[in-house]
């Protein structure tokens, strides 16, 4: 049999085809190496002298346009685009005014606020007033109604000064003032939630009312501003018998001192306390517990007609372990006193003296003054003597006490240089004040052990 063997097509040849071409042959020859760049010489340009920099004009800039260029292109951007209008995100005209008399409205309120603060004005004439909107408001210690009706409070500025005072309710005040008295010269008041101690002075124009503002409660021994040493042994003395007086200018805190430390016997020790005061200054009356878990009671007896020697025989009868006596002012509350420190109470006291030394030396006088013989007088005093503490506020506009004290061993068996001085009429104790402070603020014991 035959087979067909099947024949190619010719490829066609076109004359855009090009010709194979021999390949070209590979060159081995190396490459020579090329020699490196050889660096251009720097040039450093001659620097001109000073004279020529300083007189030379500056000519202008290259790159730089000048300020005629600057204005022409800034006015060609303005016309390209004008400036937005923002009038329409403006708030309305209603809007404004609403704020505005919100402001006046916040205005008038803070002003108002300010008004009713107690605040110092001066008038047209150039006076300078104090003005509040009660009394209760006005933060003094003591203020004056005088007769020709113009009342007055210390004028925080300087030490001594006074400046009037106004309020709303001050008539109102008078009134209270005239319906609380009660026949003696010293009374006690309750005004708007406020005590005040009254002393009424009839003088040659008229009435007068002198008032102290009294605390609405009896502060803490240890926030006085009295040295801790002192406070500390002071409050060591509940347990003692014997007399603690303190000595002073009128007005420098010594019945808040003497109150303070009642309040801390009543507190930490408890007991009965009885105080005879005209009129009561302290909030001290009611019922304490202890922080040894005894109870503590206090009742304060205003003293009637000036009777101070009955307030004492009573507070006597009334078996107290502690006495209270407002003021050494009399003879008779003198004696009494010194019977009374000497009889096994604690008996706390205040009386008008410029040192320590003058305070136990008006002490004697004024006992010598109810009939007692002086040698009886000094063996009382020195046999219920405890502490002297002599008390003075210095300050402007804040207040802090300035403190000397004299203690005596509450041991009366033991030798004490304080009551030997006493007995024998030294009384002359600067040099034994400085020793006792000395060792007392070094921690040390004040007394010689027997």
């Amino acid at each position: 049999m035959f087979s067909l063997k099947k024949k190619e097509a010719p490829v066609p040849v076109t004359s855009a085809s090009p010709k194979p071409q021999a390949p070209t042959p590979i060159m081995t020859t190396p490459l020579k190496p090329q020699a490196p760049a050889m660096p251009m010489p720097r040039t450093t340009p001659a620097m001109p002298s000073p004279a020529s920099v300083t007189n030379a004009p500056l000519p202008p800039s290259a790159t730089q346009p000048s300020l005629a260029a600057i204005t022409e292109n800034n006015q060609s951007v303005s016309s390209q685009h004008p400036p937005k209008d923002y009038s329409q995100y403006a708030p309305p005209p209603e809007h404004r005014q609403q704020q505005q008399e919100i402001k006046t409205e916040q205005a008038t309120v803070e002003a108002k606020a300010l008004e009713s603060e107690p605040h110092t004005e001066t008038r047209p004439d150039g006076r300078r007033v104090f003005v509040a909107k009660s009394v209760s408001s006005v933060k003094f210690a003591d203020c004056w109604f005088t007769p020709e009706g113009i009342n007055y409070i210390r004028d925080k500025t300087t030490k001594f000064a006074l400046i009037p005072f106004e309020t709303e309710d001050q008539d109102e005040f008078l009134r209270a003032l005239e319906q609380g008295y009660t026949g003696s010269s010293s009374y006690a008041l309750r005004f708007a939630g406020e005590s005040y101690r009254v002393e009424r002075v009839v003088t040659t124009t008229g009435v007068q009312y002198n008032c102290r503002k009294m605390p609405t409660s009896t502060p803490n021994l240890y926030k006085l501003g009295i040295p801790d040493p002192i406070t500390k042994y002071l409050a060591t003395l509940a347990p003692e018998s014997g007399l603690i007086l303190f000595g002073g200018p009128t007005g420098m805190g010594k019945t808040t001192t003497a109150s303070a430390l009642m309040k801390e016997f009543l507190e930490e020790h408890g007991g009965f306390l009885y105080t005879v005061e005209d009129p009561p200054e302290m909030p001290l009356d009611g019922l304490y517990h202890a922080r040894n878990g005894a109870l503590g009671l206090c009742k304060q007896c205003p003293v009637e007609n000036e009777h101070w020697e009955d307030g004492l025989k009573s507070a006597l009868r009334s078996k107290p372990r502690y006495i209270l006596v407002g003021e050494i002012r009399s003879p008779e509350v003198a004696s009494q006193t010194l019977r009374a420190a000497t009889s096994g109470h604690l008996v706390l006291s205040t009386i008008h003296a410029t040192s320590v030394e003058d305070a136990l030396t008006s002490m004697i006088k004024y006992a010598m003054g109810a009939g007692l013989d002086e040698k009886l007088v000094t063996d009382l005093l020195a046999r219920g003597v405890l502490a002297v503490v002599h008390q003075k506020l210095v300050g402007t506009t804040t207040l802090h006490p300035v403190i000397q004290t004299v203690f005596a061993n509450p041991n009366p068996l033991a030798p004490d240089q304080l009551r030997n001085a006493i007995r024998e009429g030294r009384i002359s104790l600067g040099t034994l004040m400085e020793a006792q402070s000395t060792r007392m603020f070094k921690g040390l014991s004040m007394f010689k052990e027997m």
